[in-house]
């Protein structure tokens, strides 16, 4: 076919579906623009339905989600972390114990856990002197005699395995605007550590030495300089090339010079402060710990925001991919843990990776990591792609979120606000799932990290939950009168 098709001009073409429906018409000479398009939901019918009805409740009913969904983003936009201290997880955290267990992402056994986790639970229950090696702390953890929990149901959150046991210290992050407080860990660093599920004796011997020199030595010098401004912090590092989940060097930077001359004019002998100051400096991810209890303070204030389609939780355990919503309180929607599309240490490939793991995806639904990667395009080379691929990826967030932070910016998009609220609605309706960058451990324990990358998290998760969210409410919507 050739010529003019309609009257006396090629035909100008939107094209919507797959592009070879298009390649006759541009064969002929016409002008033609294919936009890719996905139905909601995938096309899954359960899915539909419940958007369908969605969109036919009740004036009112709707207002009440928009409501609840601007509630929900007002919360976290004005969040306002402050770093208050460093106690062990024992005297800190909700319910906490001498042979309780925490781990990342949602709820899971021991017989279900995978290889990195598994890792992490051993190396713990020997840092505890709950057993001597790590044959018998297998045989305590599968005894039932040990009791596992998410961290999330403690107000705290771990990085990869997420493994907090009681002696450990913890950080204290306060969200002033809200009152919630919630607790993570002190990092490890890269490599054979406990987060990745290694557990050798230098692993234990570095959990111990954090223990007995590291923590309080910050803690002294944290009582000395008063409280850290997390929101001021992670605004400074966003502009420094960080996006706060796997490049912090700018934020670790920070926290150095805040800290340092007060830990030099401390009671601490000079070697101690050397060891701490070479500890902190060897350390780029030291920073990801206090991120992560920010942005966990932050979203505890979306507990009670009844209505709300707002994302309130995402957290990963190896297994499983879990997500919660504002409006359905406590309650879980789970998914198969996604395996990860990254770059490989010297001497592992993909074949040794361990699937999605890790509660540190707290930062992303906060509104920075993943979501903020555009501010920081050396990324990529940490988890893969190109510069212009970290502009993209927080480009596409702004189509699944609410708000636009007024604290945490990005140079390189004229200092526009990153996305902030993840609203289930539009994620399943635009099949755009939240971009999350990690690291990967080895899916064997004991080994510890082999890469890091990036993933896409279950779709089925986010469905399941705008699924229930329509079923919870959809009685009192209708009662509504328009």
């Amino acid at each position: 076919m050739t010529g003019p098709l309609i009257g006396d001009r090629p035909p100008r073409v939107i094209n919507i579906g797959l592009e070879s429906f298009a390649s006759e018409l541009t064969t002929a000479g016409g002008h033609v623009v294919s936009v890719e398009w996905k139905p909601p939901a995938a096309g899954d019918l359960p899915t539909l339905q419940r958007l369908s009805r969605l969109l036919e409740w009740p004036a009112p009913a709707r207002r009440r989600v928009e409501q609840a969904n601007a509630e929900a983003a007002r919360r976290l936009l004005e969040a306002r972390p402050v770093v208050q201290g460093i106690r062990p997880a024992l005297e800190a955290i909700p319910g906490m114990h001498r042979k309780l267990v925490l781990h990342a992402g949602p709820p899971v056994t021991w017989e279900r856990m995978c290889g990195p986790m598994r890792g992490g639970v051993l190396g713990g229950l020997i840092y505890e002197g709950l057993a001597a090696d790590l044959e018998q702390a297998e045989r305590l953890a599968s005894s039932g005699e040990v009791e596992f929990s998410p961290c999330h149901h403690h107000d705290a959150v771990g990085p990869m395995a997420g493994i907090v046991t009681a002696s450990m210290p913890v950080w204290e992050v306060r969200n002033e605007a809200a009152g919630t407080t919630a607790f993570c860990t002190l990092n490890e660093g890269l490599g054979k550590v406990l987060r990745y599920g290694a557990n050798s004796d230098e692993v234990i011997e570095r959990l111990r030495w954090m223990e007995r020199e590291l923590a309080p030595a910050l803690a002294t010098v944290l009582e000395r300089h008063g409280p850290l401004d997390m929101r001021s912090l992670v605004s400074q590092a966003l502009q420094m090339g960080d996006e706060g989940h796997n490049r912090n060097r700018a934020g670790t930077s920070l926290v150095i010079r805040e800290l340092a001359p007060f830990l030099v004019e401390s009671d601490l002998p000079r070697d101690a402060a050397a060891r701490v100051l070479r500890f902190l400096h060897g350390n780029d991810h030291f920073f990801l710990n206090l991120t992560m209890p920010a942005a966990k303070s932050s979203v505890m204030a979306l507990r009670d925001v009844p209505w709300s389609t707002v994302v309130s939780v995402m957290a990963r355990n190896g297994t499983e991919f879990g997500v919660r919503l504002a409006g359905l309180g406590e309650r879980w929607f789970t998914g198969p843990a996604s395996e990860v599309d990254g770059l490989y240490l010297p001497g592992f490939t993909a074949a040794d990776a361990a699937r999605d793991i890790g509660d540190s995806v707290i930062t992303e639904t906060s509104g920075i990591g993943g979501f903020a990667m555009a501010a920081a395009p050396a990324i990529v080379q940490f988890v893969g792609g190109h510069a212009a691929d970290a502009l993209r990826f927080t480009q596409q967030m702004y189509a699944i979120t609410l708000a636009e932070s007024d604290a945490y910016k990005i140079p390189a998009m004229d200092f526009r606000g990153t996305p902030t609220g993840i609203d289930v609605v539009r994620v399943v309706e635009s099949g755009i799932l939240p971009a999350i960058n990690t690291g990967i451990a080895h899916r064997e324990p004991g080994i510890g990290m082999v890469g890091a990358g990036l993933v896409k998290p279950p779709a089925g998760c986010f469905r399941d939950a705008l699924r229930a969210f329509v079923d919870h409410y959809d009685a009192e919507a209708c009662r509504m009168s328009a």
